[in-house]
């Protein structure tokens, strides 16, 4: 494949402009009841400064940790092909080393990334490293995910397939996210078929992307220790400021309508956008980008 696509949306010279985003309200803690009614009914992000404190996994998990105890351990790492039409789709880069991709992570900045790496099934006893949050209720105990990416790593824009809601804990590095209302999907020119917006809201172009210029969402930087609550169905891109860790803790949504989305997605939506990808990788995504910027 000679280039990616996503290559032919976001430009190194893109005009300088930036979009006005809002500050997440920021908590030391919070009670359940207050966080239920102020955020997790009415879907508003939240950041909670000391949620995991006192968790094992915020001093014991060092990059020297994993090396030396689950260095030996293969793991699938991720690059900005995973996005782009063609035989990486939605697929690893390439499998290495625990330990040769915890070095990486630390000492070189580019886009390579782990995700949903579930600890629960790959190193189970981490699980006793953490503590499950009682502020909100119904979160999976099997299905404890970690990412990880090096100094420039970038999440894209998306939101998550299963409409969950997320506790998003950094625990090494931090990163900045951006947040937006899973009604913000047509400002964002999201993309048929998929839960994926190729726009770049580091430096939005309004001229190809006008739905940009009624954005409304919000910017955070999340420190080390910091906990992120990411309501169903919220658009979010991570851009990894220093090389970063981070586990996430999830429960399903909690409406009939999230739940069909959730059950939507993975059973016909994404099943569709593969196959369409495997027969026709670059007419599909041309399609998709045809139709994303007809939203506007």
């Amino acid at each position: 494949m000679s280039s990616s696509p996503d290559n032919n949306l976001v430009g190194s010279d893109l005009p300088e402009s930036k979009l006005d985003l809002k500050p997440i309200d920021t908590v030391s803690n919070i009670e359940s009841e207050e966080f239920s009614r102020s955020y997790f009914k009415p879907l508003l992000p939240l950041v909670m400064q000391d949620m995991a404190k006192d968790w094992p996994a915020l001093d014991k998990w060092s990059p020297e940790f994993f090396k030396e105890q689950h260095g030996n351990k293969q793991v699938k790492v991720y690059d900005s092909s995973f996005v782009s039409a063609g035989k990486n789709y939605m697929s690893k880069s390439k499998s290495i080393n625990f330990k040769d991709y915890i070095d990486a992570v630390v000492t070189k900045e580019q886009d390579l990334r782990m995700f949903l790496y579930n600890i629960k099934s790959e190193i189970p006893e981490l699980v006793d490293d953490i503590a499950f949050p009682a502020i909100l209720k119904g979160i999976s105990r099997n299905f404890v995910f970690m990412f990880f990416g090096c100094k420039g790593s970038v999440t894209q824009m998306h939101f998550d397939i299963d409409m969950s809601h997320v506790l998003h804990t950094a625990l090494y590095g931090k990163k900045t996210v951006y947040l937006f209302s899973h009604e913000q999907g047509k400002n964002l020119h999201g993309y048929p078929f998929t839960c994926r917006s190729y726009v770049d809201v580091e430096r939005p172009d309004f001229n190809q992307f006008p739905g940009l210029k009624h954005l409304d969402g919000y910017k955070v930087v999340l420190e080390r220790g910091e906990t992120l609550y990411i309501p169903s169905g919220y658009w979010h891109h991570f851009v990894y400021d220093e090389p970063s860790y981070a586990i996430s803790l999830r429960c399903a949504s909690q409406t009939w309508k999230g739940k069909l989305h959730g059950v939507l997605n993975l059973l016909l939506l994404s099943p569709i956008d593969r196959l369409m990808n495997k027969i026709s990788p670059q007419s599909w995504f041309n399609w998709k980008q045809q139709q994303a910027l007809k939203t506007h």
